[in-house]
């Protein structure tokens, strides 16, 4: 049954998507996430994939109103599955509020998911979450904070020699030498003088630096430490400061990205994937976006010969897709480029799937290698309702119709059954768009779906 009978978009995300549905015009491919808005991004690279962690800005907040952290993953940069809750504010027994920016690393097979929260009894601390596997669930591994001092924004870096760095902090920024078990610390906690240490100078308020403000990522390239972060509260841009240790000295080195967009603040994120670099960060891209309503985002870029990093804009573009996804293997609903009007939710099945579909939504999937030609779709679907139509469109949403598959009534939205239609003129490599058609309310909700030649 589903749970809820709202979209829960606000009025102005659903006229936008309902926009998009009348007029032909290239779909932006970010954000990266359109079901629900997204923050403070966290990537990690494992078995040869990006898992991006976020936060949840709930619908309609007008504060940081933040109950839960999400995954993602994709393995070309453009198609993005969606993995729904890892972990959650009732993980830990002691915090009551604000599920903000976190990060994963994996070490022994085990992961580890360091988050800041709000204590019970009122002030901020620093949580681990711990997990067998990346996709979770996690688990609260200390019963306790690890790390109680009103700050927040942790960032977690192991070295090459096996030493694994926490640093966190708004307005200061500290750091603590993590033990082996990535659960203690020994040595205590050590602040960095931000002033002598090449994160700018101060201005008339002597507690806020104008130069750093939150939200530090540490990352390493060849012999060189970087320290990205947001700066100049508010509203934030972002700057960084490089290093020859993960402990400094610290020498600031420019702007990675002015403040732009409808969101105040904004959270980075350095990886190498593949080859290339990304920067993650947040913006207010989505319609009713705003810096309580954000949306994560990603750019493709080149480190400069001296290993700077360029000055990056917000695109609505991204990067470039890597290779291809093969559409002859089985495909989760809930893996896209873009999307309109849906959601996903937890699928009866196991995992997750699309669902809340209403008459001309759709989801885009980037690069789809079709080869010398598909003959048949498959789809794995159930309805409560009368069901409604797949139509399998090329280029854009209104694009080449090659097939319509038909979803009828299965008597429930858990009972769930496999639709297969033909499919002409369906090759090379292409964008496809699942178009969703038929009656007014929810039509059916979506598992997976494969063609086959």
């Amino acid at each position: 049954m589903k749970l809820s009978t709202l979209k829960g978009f606000s009025p102005l995300l659903l006229a936008f998507a309902t926009l998009l549905d009348k007029v032909n015009v290239v779909r932006a491919d970010n954000p990266l996430v359109q079901t629900l808005y997204t923050a403070d991004p966290a990537p990690v690279v494992y078995n040869d994939r990006v898992y991006l962690f976020t936060g949840h800005d709930e619908d309609g907040s007008t504060t940081y109103n933040m109950k839960d952290w999400r995954l993602y993953s994709s393995s070309d940069m453009a198609n993005w599955q969606d993995h729904g809750v890892m972990m959650s504010l009732a993980t830990f027994s002691w915090a009551n509020a604000n599920a903000w920016a976190g990060q994963v690393i994996e070490r022994n097979g085990k992961f580890y998911y360091y988050v800041p929260v709000r204590r019970t009894t009122g002030s901020m601390a620093i949580g681990v979450g711990i997990s067998d596997s990346i996709t979770g669930p996690y688990r609260d591994a200390l019963g306790r904070p690890l790390v109680d001092n009103n700050e927040f924004d942790p960032t977690v870096f192991i070295d090459n020699d096996g030493q694994a760095y926490l640093y966190w902090g708004n307005p200061g920024l500290s750091y603590v030498k993590l033990n082996q078990d990535m659960i203690s610390y020994s040595g205590g906690i050590n602040k960095v003088t931000l002033t002598t240490q090449g994160f700018g100078t101060r201005n008339g308020n002597a507690q806020r630096p104008t130069m750093y403000e939150e939200g530090p990522w540490l990352s390493k390239r060849g012999s060189t430490y970087y320290m990205t972060y947001a700066a100049n509260c508010c509203s934030e841009d972002i700057r960084y400061s490089t290093g020859p240790s993960a402990t400094g000295p610290w020498t600031y080195r420019g702007l990675v990205m002015a403040t732009e967009g409808r969101s105040f603040t904004n959270h980075p994120a350095v990886i190498d994937y593949k080859g290339n670099s990304y920067f993650f960060y947040h913006s207010g891209g989505l319609p009713g976006g705003s810096g309580y309503q954000r949306s994560v985002c990603v750019e493709r870029f080149d480190y400069g010969s001296d290993g700077s990093i360029p000055t990056m804009t917000m695109t609505t573009s991204g990067p470039p897709q890597l290779g291809t996804l093969n559409p002859y293997v089985r495909q989760e609903a809930e893996t896209m480029a873009f999307s309109s009007g849906l959601k996903t939710e937890t699928c009866s099945e196991g995992g997750m799937s699309v669902g809340f579909i209403d008459n001309g939504d759709y989801i885009k999937v980037k690069g789809v290698a079709f080869g010398s030609g598909a003959r048949t779709f498959t789809a794995r679907v159930s309805s409560a309702t009368s069901g409604g139509k797949i139509e399998l469109r090329l280029g854009n949403v209104n694009g080449n119709l090659v097939g319509t598959c038909n979803v009828s009534g299965t008597g429930s939205w858990t009972n769930w059954t496999t639709v297969t239609c033909s499919v002409s003129n369906a090759s090379g490599t292409q964008d496809l768009f699942l178009k969703f058609t038929g009656g007014s309310g929810y039509l059916f909700n979506f598992n997976w779906w494969q063609f086959s030649q």
